[in-house]
């Protein structure tokens, strides 16, 4: 192997002619002067299986016995031996340097080295070899020889090989049963066991085709298969009282196992002609069996005929155990589920119906956790004279009983709606309603009705959230509504009303605290969240509406998170139908007298640009009037709103109603007094209630709303 010679003598070391001389009486001699092993000891080591070989690391000569020669690919070995490269060159080329590194280690520590290695004969075979070698110092210390044995591990190291990968595969399957169980653990619906089953990488048996069924009416229903391709499918469903090995599995608790074609047709003669347009060759029936009862069915199948060992049995019985724990526990979940869904959907409004001047979108999200039932809820109620009342309410709890006092609660608040009765009124009659109940629960809620004319909202709150309104201008707020008792709580408490209005276009919304309000996020960061999600100009197409609510809804809390239920209402005021609302709106700042003449101007300009040129002189005459009285009696900015409604018919200019509107901030609502002949002031009622068509003050929570109308009609062509 031309292997360099150590640089050091090993004082002591035994000589070759030392170690031959005391082998003396056991060994004849050979030529070259040492001894030969004893005659006896080469039959007795040929029997093993075992042969020797001396390496003179001097003259790169190998010196080997029959049996030694033919493990090592060299064959029988020639007087003067063999060269050590003829052997390396039979070395596989991934082994030879590792024999290199090993020799060569031992030859400088004058040690011992062995190693297992692969040979290539000549004719192409491989076979695996181990060595066992000593290297022998001369008489100045000097490796001169390596003598050792060798043998043919190639059973050794098939069964090493085996045993590795049995560790290996053992090592992956304890990883697989730990990962399958995660996932089965997060299932939460069939739906959702039915894919980790059809998706589990089997260790060592990797499937062809995968299929899991449950037992439904009578029936093994496929739920989901994965694998039949190519004109080969799994069948929809197998009767129970089938010759079927599906149900052979179900009746007897335990799996069968089919390894070839031949066998299932010898078992299963009737199931053969079903089984064999699938085009496997051997399969595995699971029963999925949870309790002590029968669930449904794994089928595993491979392309190949297969015979399963105890390892790999035990493997899949295991898997189906798992399974059938997940199945029994995803039933239970759907059932609840639907339970609980078909019970919400008969406790809130089938549908919204289309309201004319009205666009809507509703939404309801179960709680994450518990029945998935709550007491959260929402209605619109159609009124008398086109108007709508809007609900949005909360029972305490989210469970059946309150889902059922929900029920109860949303009911009689229509039915005292419908009637008719004023919002205050309502929302007293729905507290004492819920308070005879008795039932040990109070419920939160809002109250709207708005008007379709004008789009006024008079709304009343029983300890519930404030709206939020978009405006125009794609501006976003908080509408403060003045707030009540909760309803329950005391029967004789009463609920003011609060007065605003919409233009058209313009969005309210109505929810329940869950939207708005999680562990995470208090109220009024969630209020802001939502603010933020319908600010800014949106479309206003037919389908907008539904795909805010939607954007509204993907801002809630994860369903896994979410630890209440949701309610939304969202409601858009489009306009009285067959009307052409214009509105011009201006603030008037409190020490910006001049700021009036200017507003005067502009409503004049938009009256004359609306087409009612002739009101505007009467216009500016009341307006500045409501305008005055804003800004002499209160310390805070006025509001204008100027609306002018307009009837279409085929493009022919109809009647016309005009509304001025005129905010402040101020509790004191105005006095009509009679003033004398030299009186300076107390004539602007006078004149409203002389010129105007209508006029009004509304309370609006904080402040008040002064207004009139003036009726206009086309002079006739």
């Amino acid at each position: 192997m031309s292997v360099p010679q150590p640089p050091r003598p090993v004082s002591g070391a035994p000589t070759l002619g030392g170690a031959s001389q005391r082998r003396q009486d056991t060994g004849a001699r050979r030529p070259d002067g040492r001894a030969d092993q004893p005659t006896w000891l080469e039959p007795a080591m040929a029997a093993n299986g075992i042969g020797t070989f001396d390496w003179d690391i001097r003259r790169d000569v190998i010196v080997a016995d029959e049996l030694a020669g033919t493990i090592i690919g060299l064959g029988r070995a020639p007087d003067g031996g063999f060269d050590a490269g003829s052997f390396l060159e039979l070395l596989h080329p991934d082994d030879r340097a590792v024999v290199r590194r090993r020799v060569r280690r031992a030859v400088d520590e004058l040690g011992q080295c062995g190693a297992y290695y692969r040979t290539v004969f000549p004719g192409g075979d491989t076979h695996a070899v181990r060595f066992r070698g000593r290297v022998l110092p001369d008489d100045d210390g000097m490796a001169a020889h390596m003598v050792g044995f060798v043998w043919d591990a190639s059973a050794e190291l098939s069964k090493r090989l085996h045993a590795d990968h049995l560790a290996v595969l053992r090592e992956e399957r304890t990883r697989f049963i730990k990962e399958t169980a995660r996932a089965l653990s997060d299932a939460v619906s069939v739906h959702d066991v039915a894919r980790v089953f059809t998706e589990l990488p089997l260790p060592g048996i990797p499937p062809d085709g995968l299929v899991l069924a449950v037992l439904e009416n009578g029936r093994i229903q496929i739920q989901r298969s994965i694998g039949y391709r190519d004109g080969g499918r799994a069948p929809d469903h197998i009767p129970m009282d089938a010759d079927h090995p599906a149900s052979d599995a179900l009746r007897t608790r335990t799996p069968v196992f089919l390894g070839s074609p031949r066998e299932y047709e010898e078992r299963y003669p009737d199931a053969w002609p079903l089984a064999e347009r699938t085009a496997r060759c051997s399969w595995v029936f699971l029963p999925l069996v949870a309790s002590g009862r029968p669930l449904g069915v794994c089928v595993i199948s491979f392309d190949e005929d297969r015979e399963l060992d105890a390892e790999d049995r035990t493997l899949l019985g295991t898997l189906g155990g798992m399974v059938a724990q997940s199945l029994a526990r995803a039933r239970l979940h759907d059932a609840e589920h639907e339970l609980a869904a078909g019970l919400q959907r008969v406790l809130l409004p089938r549908r919204i119906p289309p309201l004319a001047g009205f666009t809507t979108a509703v939404r309801y999200l179960p709680a994450g956790t518990g029945l998935q039932i709550g007491g959260d809820w929402y209605d619109v109620v159609p009124l008398p004279g086109g108007h709508i009342g809007v609900v949005i309410g909360d029972v305490q709890g989210h469970d059946v009983h309150a889902a059922g006092v929900m029920g109860q609660l949303r009911i009689a608040l229509r039915a005292y709606a419908a009637e008719g009765h004023p919002p205050d009124a309502v929302m007293a009659r729905a507290s004492r309603f819920l308070a005879d109940l008795d039932t040990g629960h109070f419920a939160t809620c809002l109250y709207a009705e708005v008007n379709v004319d004008y789009g006024a909202v008079y709304a009343v709150r029983a300890g519930h959230l404030d709206p939020l309104v978009r405006r125009a201008d794609g501006s976003s707020s908080v509408q403060a509504v003045a707030g009540g008792l909760p309803l329950g709580i005391d029967p004789e408490s009463t609920y003011p009303v609060t007065r605003f209005t919409l233009d058209p276009g313009e969005l309210l919304l109505l929810c329940t605290d869950g939207l708005v309000e999680t562990r995470s996020v208090d109220l009024d960061q969630g209020m802001e969240r939502i603010r933020q999600a319908i600010a800014g100009p949106q479309p206003q197409g037919p389908g907008a509406l539904e795909a805010l609510a939607e954007r509204i809804e993907a801002t809630a809390a994860d369903s896994h998170e979410r630890d209440d239920d949701i309610a939304l209402l969202l409601l858009r005021w489009d306009g009285p139908d067959g009307h052409r609302p214009r509105t011009l709106r201006r603030r008037i700042p409190q020490a910006d007298l001049a700021r009036i003449s200017e507003v005067r101007r502009e409503l004049r300009d938009a009256v004359r640009r609306w087409g009612v040129g002739e009101l505007a002189d009467t216009v500016e005459l009341l307006t500045s009037e409501l305008i005055t009285n804003a800004l002499v009696h209160t310390d805070k900015d006025a509001l204008l709103t100027a609306r002018l409604f307009q009837e279409c018919q085929e493009d022919e200019v109809g009647p016309a109603r005009l509304r001025v509107e005129v905010d402040d901030d101020s509790d004191l609502w105005p006095k009509r007094r009679t003033p004398g002949e030299q009186a300076s002031s107390g004539r602007g009622l006078m004149l409203v209630e002389a010129l105007a068509d209508a006029w009004g003050v509304d309370p609006r929570g904080s402040g008040k709303r002064m207004w009139f109308e003036l009726a206009w009609a086309p002079a006739p062509a």
